[in-house]
């Protein structure tokens, strides 16, 4: 397994003094390769999870391991995807992308060769001397794809990163996406609050409950073309999932 959260609670103290439990006992595994997807109410602790698995928040209780190691700290085995591409306007396309690989110390040839194979990938190629502002929003995500891709991560993480983006171009987004992530055989863990979009990224979904979040229902997609979003959209059965998925939340909000 390329991830495993062990009875793992998060708490934070907030300005009043008072105990916040952002999750509580989560325990779930995601195995090397694999796509899944945290779906859960606003403030259930979905991007906790995220940053429990970065280092970048240890659990009050349990623990959280990448390749069966503790993490202890912030973590230089994974690649962290935000909702914003957080892209440096002073900086050209290939020079962005190599970012992480120059804060690691990578010699500047390396650097270059592995950027411009990354943007390659992402079907950035030729847009490597333009800077953000010259590129729209969907190539703006996927140069920061690109970044995260480079600095060559076991695990991949996503917040949210289509959640900005108009109709259409998340669609096409979603599915350049997959299937580079598919090309690069990377696990990959995204949060999002899109049902479908679950259903069409993911080989398995966690569903967490109101805050305390803690994981109420475990879904296996057992669909083809997990690479391939757009082709997956137009099997009936999508609509299944999703239906499932909406029903362990509203009988969890009944239950609350």
């Amino acid at each position: 397994m390329a991830l495993e959260f062990r009875s793992v609670t998060k708490e934070f103290l907030t300005r009043s003094g008072e105990v916040l439990t952002a999750v509580s006992d989560v325990s779930f595994v995601v195995n090397e390769g694999e796509f899944v997807s945290v779906v859960g109410p606003s403030g259930c602790g979905k991007s906790t999870l995220l940053s429990m698995t970065a280092g970048l928040y240890q659990p009050t209780q349990g623990e959280v391991l990448v390749s069966g190691e503790v993490v202890r700290g912030p973590n230089g085995h994974v690649g962290f995807m935000l909702q914003k591409d957080l892209l440096l306007p002073w900086r050209n396309i290939v020079s962005n992308v190599e970012f992480g690989l120059e804060a690691r110390g990578v010699p500047a040839a390396d650097r270059r060769r592995r950027a411009m194979a990354e943007l390659e990938r992402c079907h950035l190629a030729g847009f490597e001397n333009h800077f953000p502002y010259q590129l729209s929003g969907g190539m703006r995500q996927r140069a920061a794809l690109a970044r995260t891709l480079a600095i060559e991560p076991e695990i991949v993480l996503l917040d949210e990163p289509f959640s900005a983006l108009d109709a259409q171009t998340k669609l096409l987004l979603q599915n350049s996406f997959a299937g580079t992530i598919a090309e690069s055989r990377k696990t990959t863990l995204l949060i999002t609050h899109d049902l479908a979009e679950a259903v069409l990224m993911s080989d398995r979904i966690l569903v967490l409950s109101e805050r305390p979040g803690r994981v109420v229902a475990e879904i296996v997609v057992d669909l083809p073309h997990r690479d391939e979003p757009l082709r997956r959209r137009t099997m009936p059965e999508v609509s299944d999932y999703a239906g499932q998925i909406f029903r362990h939340l509203k009988l969890e909000e009944k239950a609350i």
